[in-house]
């Protein structure tokens, strides 16, 4: 059963330009290789595909030079049944941050113009630099992450309509009817439960049941943490994996801002801010830059060592979760547990997937607190996430202060319904994958 992917469309586009080869990165499991041999199978009489995994020899394939007639000469040295056929045929090559030194082909295959070639594989941003130096000009580049909330309705089987028709309760803020919002809460709450890993989903859509999808959570936790130790050795292990434990503590705490201090007394960011750079290369982790203060431009305006970390799939921290807050949640769908913290990753990653850097603030004397923020053309949009459809305190001081000149309206995200009180706009957290579609519709209709 093959899940219907964003990238889909992205790989059917990219073959009808004049394209260069493709670099493909994202974590593990994401589905990068189940989507690539789809496109292959459906857009080429013939394509190569060449694990190097699976297939070490295969890293022999440069012997003589990095060209295409010496690269081809020697793949089929190894397996005769391999063709090429100029114009006809795509070129995969996979899992190649074992290795890297192949890209220094592409340059190549590009000028010779022949064939059609995509890399892909895990860990590749940990090697960006190294691939970059070898290809650059040469390359094309997408980040594969796992599914997002519209790609799990696709699963479900909910199209193009029923999206929009949610995107225009948004547009119109239109509340949802009481059937809609317990179908769309549910649906949700599934996908908060399951993550967007495609095994994972797939597992669930076959079966009909939970069942199995908890195991097969914990157990990529456990290949996330056997590709530390198979890529690092020593005191940078040890540090790479002492940052990964303590993520899921460090959300259940009041103040969600990283501390070194709490891994260990006398451990210094400087000695752990290569490890937090391992993790947010390798797709595991996102961070959330503090703003020195809310105006615009965002990039400028941000704290590099100062950061929320937050898991890249929100699977990953559900697997995290003690077995007494995994029973709290999955039988009482309680997604207050963690204070917040499964509300908070969720938007973070919902919010990310669409495109949008993640920075957050925190007044010093603590009294006033945003969680994200998104910038449209000419305005700085404050994002609440409510545990609780409460009061929003901080949201109306931004809006209403002579002294965040670049604030005018707000977004609270809640369980709850549509509304809008003040400029304050609030939005169920199953909305949060729509709002970049959302400010676009709305932008455009102003103009």
């Amino acid at each position: 059963m093959y899940l219907q992917r964003k990238i889909d469309q992205f790989l059917v586009d990219w073959k009808k330009r004049d394209h260069k080869p493709l670099v493909i990165s994202g974590a593990r499991q994401v589905g990068k290789t189940e989507s690539i041999l789809k496109f292959a199978k459906e857009n080429y009489k013939n394509f190569v595909y060449i694990n190097f995994v699976e297939e070490p020899i295969y890293k022999m394939i440069p012997l003589d030079n990095f060209q295409p007639e010496s690269i081809i000469r020697n793949i089929t040295r190894i397996d005769p049944s391999k063709r090429f056929i100029p114009g006809e045929t795509l070129i995969i090559l996979d899992e190649v941050q074992e290795f890297p030194a192949i890209a220094t082909a592409l340059k190549f295959f590009k000028l010779d113009g022949r064939y059609d070639i995509i890399l892909s594989g895990s860990l590749l941003g940990i090697q960006y630099h190294r691939l970059e130096s070898v290809s650059v000009g040469y390359k094309e580049d997408y980040e594969m992450v796992s599914m997002d909330f519209e790609e799990f309705l696709w699963a479900k089987g909910y199209g193009h309509e029923f999206i929009q028709s949610i995107l225009a309760h948004m547009i119109n803020g239109q509340p949802f009817d009481a059937l809609d919002m317990k179908l769309l809460q549910d649906l949700f709450l599934d996908y908060c439960t399951l993550g967007g890993m495609p095994e994972i989903v797939r597992t669930y859509i076959e079966r009909g049941t939970f069942e199995g999808t908890l195991e097969l959570q914990r157990q990529l936790i456990r290949d996330y943490e056997g590709d530390i130790r198979k890529y690092l050795n020593g005191l940078e292990q040890t540090r790479v994996l002492a940052v990964f434990h303590q993520i899921p503590i460090q959300l259940a705490q009041e103040n969600k801002k990283f501390q070194i201090t709490r891994i260990s007394k006398n451990a210094r960011l400087k000695n752990y801010i290569d490890a937090i750079e391992w993790l947010k290369e390798a797709g595991i982790i996102r961070l959330c830059h503090y703003l020195h203060y809310p105006s615009l431009p965002l990039k400028g305006n941000q704290e590099e060592n100062k950061f929320k970390i937050y898991f890249s799939d929100t699977g990953l921290l559900i697997a995290s979760l003690d077995d007494e807050a995994q029973m709290d949640f999955r039988g009482n769908r309680n997604m207050g547990i963690y204070k917040g913290a499964l509300y908070e990753n969720v938007v973070s990653e919902a919010l990310a997937k669409s495109g949008f850097p993640l920075y957050y603030y925190k007044r010093n004397d603590s009294t006033l607190e945003e969680d994200f923020f998104i910038r449209t053309t000419d305005e700085l949009l404050p994002v609440e996430v409510k545990a609780r459809n409460g009061t929003a305190k901080s949201l109306k001081t931004l809006i209403k202060s002579s002294a965040y000149p670049d604030i005018r309206h707000g977004i609270k995200l809640v369980h709850g319904n549509i509304g809008q009180e003040g400029g304050i706009y609030t939005y169920p957290y199953f909305c949060t994958f729509l709002l970049k579609s959302m400010i676009r519709e709305i932008s455009s209709k102003n103009k």
